[in-house]
């Protein structure tokens, strides 16, 4: 087992099962990435591309998209805190997941995953 495997199997419930079922739907959207660990936190890439991380913090599951600033679906579902770049799907259960939001998601982070930040 891997580090970022090692991360999500060792976390309390709800979260392990949130992050098994998250894991499932990136790995079946996404067939060609990667799980990592970096940061202390799993990390999905496609080469050298970032696609998104998981990390469990003040009570709920945060998935983030570096890419998300070019996203044009689900914007209202997208959390940013005051981040500049990030933004992420927030789940405190997996009753929360609506696959079908998390899978166009998944898409767009894919398609604009070699895009650039802009800034300023």
């Amino acid at each position: 087992m891997n580090p970022a495997e090692d991360y999500i199997l060792g976390q309390p419930e709800p979260f392990k099962s949130i992050l098994l079922h998250l894991q499932i739907v990136i790995e079946t959207t996404l067939p060609d990435v990667q799980l990592l660990f970096k940061w202390k936190l799993p990390f999905y890439y496609e080469g050298k591309n970032f696609i998104c991380y998981l990390n469990v913090t003040k009570g709920y599951v945060d998935v983030g998209f570096p890419a998300a600033q070019y996203f044009t679906k689900h914007l209202d579902k997208l959390q940013s805190d005051k981040r500049k770049y990030v933004k992420s799907l927030r789940y405190q259960s997996i009753e929360d997941i609506d696959d079908e939001v998390l899978i166009e998601i998944l898409q767009q982070a894919y398609t604009f995953r070699k895009e650039k930040f802009i800034t300023g």
